[in-house]
């Protein structure tokens, strides 16, 4: 009699074309060592390609480089941000600084954003504008590499990770904010540094936690070199812009949280009371204490010399930097003026009013009449599909806590991303706010988006025609993306297009 035959197809037959080329790539231990080095690199590559293109363009100050650029150079000079005369912008093309007097100006962002820019010119002169955007566009190509080691240490793929890092690199929001001497890139940067630093500490510390076993009080650890990192970084957010503040404030939150669980999970008897009391107050003088030392340190120019704005509304150095603080403070409560570009953030999600941060004048190319735009519109499908992801996760996580049952501790991660960057906007209806803010969001709903690319996909253990069906979608997906980003990159970067061209970029009424 013959054998019966197996319920299940031999193993081979159950993978997929991708799961046979994942497997070779990644478990022969040579391919797997390029793999591993090269990733990283081209995504990083491809980032720094597209930000580094061409730069120099448009050779003027664009939307608030006005305002940043000028005091990046002013720092240089002086310390602190000086009053620039008439006819400053149009000198500063040329490199002629010398409208610049000793006066402090009331300017309202911290100084470490406008010092990062200063490099740049330091190195090849005010009037170059590739120069004054230079380190803007290494900083946003290292946010790639950022958002590839975060998603690295969340799903422990390389093709996850690789995912993660082209999404964000081809994503026009991040590209021309690395293209153009603002501060949100510099502060996506810091804040994402944060989160990655808050992460390892998770990786590191939970284990630690759970391995001490119940009791009636759980572990402290004061080891937790990663959070006095996550402080330093956040920190620097805070002394680029104020809103780097809500992520110090919301990731400590989360390891308080974090905390918490970890010790009802070991079976402590007051876990809430040890994660809060104890371990909390241990994560404070870690966290916080680190935080207020990297941006005060920000404003040593303002405290070293003595023409900055305020600098001598007190002896006491420290005290007139309160000063000089409250004043900031009564400026951005008061922010309401109108401005055409101005877009709440309720309708951030909706993404309805993108911004132009420069308009170039009409010209002709052949027959037709041309236009040249730098649009902060990013690629439409990786932000609508990244708001749809986010809200599939924040659903995975509901039901999963509703129901009771174990679910990827990773589709929490992104929505705290997105929470710290985007929920506190909303309590500042009447503010005037641009969507370019969301540059900051954006690392989070590609992480989002790469979470749920990858259950689109499959497991292993499910059906090969499910795990087809859904490699078949993520890949179309993807190269849909890619294509969209192409038709977008003009309007990106400024590039000279005739005016129909341009027309049917704008997706909506609103984003002419």
């Amino acid at each position: 009699m013959s054998e019966p035959a197996p319920l299940l197809p031999p193993p081979a037959e159950r993978l997929t074309v991708w799961d046979r080329l994942r497997d070779r790539l990644l478990l022969d231990p040579d391919w797997s060592r390029v793999v591993r080095w090269l990733a990283p690199l081209v995504v990083t590559a491809i980032a720094a390609v597209l930000r580094l293109a061409n730069l120099a363009h448009p050779h003027t100050l664009a939307f608030d480089e006005t305002y940043y650029v000028k005091d990046a150079w002013s720092l240089w000079l002086l310390g602190y941000e000086g009053t620039w005369g008439d006819g400053a912008n149009e000198a500063f093309l040329t490199g002629d600084t010398s409208s610049l007097s000793e006066t402090g100006s009331f300017v309202v962002h911290p100084p470490l954003g406008k010092w990062i820019i200063a490099l740049g010119m330091a190195a090849f002169g005010a009037g170059n504008s590739a120069a004054w955007r230079l380190m803007v566009a290494l900083v946003g190509t290292a946010t790639v590499l950022l958002v590839y080691l975060v998603a690295k240490q969340l799903t422990r793929s390389i093709v996850a990770a690789t995912v993660a890092g082209i999404l964000l690199a081809i994503d026009g929001l991040s590209i021309v904010m690395s293209r153009i001497g603002l501060l949100d890139g510099i502060l996506t940067f810091f804040i994402l540094l944060g989160f990655l630093f808050v992460l390892l500490d998770r990786r590191r510390t939970i284990p630690l936690i759970e391995a001490a076993g119940a009791g009636l009080w759980g572990r402290v650890v004061w080891r937790r070199p990663w959070v006095l990192a996550a402080g330093v970084a956040l920190g620097g957010a805070a002394a680029v812009k104020w809103s780097g503040l809500y992520a110090l404030a919301g990731f400590g939150i989360y390891l308080v949280v974090t905390d918490a669980l970890a010790r009802r999970r070991a079976g402590v008897a007051y876990w809430p009371m040890d994660a809060a009391a104890r371990q909390g107050v241990v994560s404070f003088l870690l966290l916080v204490p680190a935080a207020a030392l990297t941006y005060v340190v920000s404003w040593t120019g303002w405290l070293v010399t003595a023409g900055g704005y305020d600098r001598q509304s007190d002896a006491n150095p420290l005290v007139a930097l309160w000063n000089y603080h409250e004043a900031i403070y009564a400026f951005h409560v008061g922010l309401s003026s109108g401005h055409p570009y101005a877009s709440p953030a309720w309708q951030w999600p909706l993404l309805l009013r993108p911004t132009a941060v420069w308009t170039g004048d009409d010209q002709t190319c052949g027959t037709d009449h041309c236009i040249s735009v730098i649009s902060t519109v990013p690629n439409p499908l990786i932000w609508y599909a990244g708001v749809a992801a986010a809200l599939y996760l924040l659903y995975r996580f509901v039901r999963g806590l509703v129901e009771r049952r174990p679910m990827p501790w990773t589709y929490g991660l992104p929505l705290v991303g997105l929470a710290v960057t985007y929920v506190p906007w909303l309590l500042y209806p009447e503010r005037t706010i641009f969507q370019f803010y969301t540059v900051v969001m954006v690392p989070f709903l590609v992480l989002s988006l790469t979470l749920a690319l990858r259950d689109i996909g499959g497991r292993r253990e499910d059906p090969l025609y499910r795990r087809q069906a859904g490699e078949r979608t993520a890949v179309v997906f993807l190269i849909v993306v890619v294509l969209v980003s192409a038709f977008f990159y003009p309007v990106w970067t400024g590039m000279n297009v005739p005016y129909d061209f341009w027309l049917i970029h704008n997706w909506m009424p609103t984003w002419i």
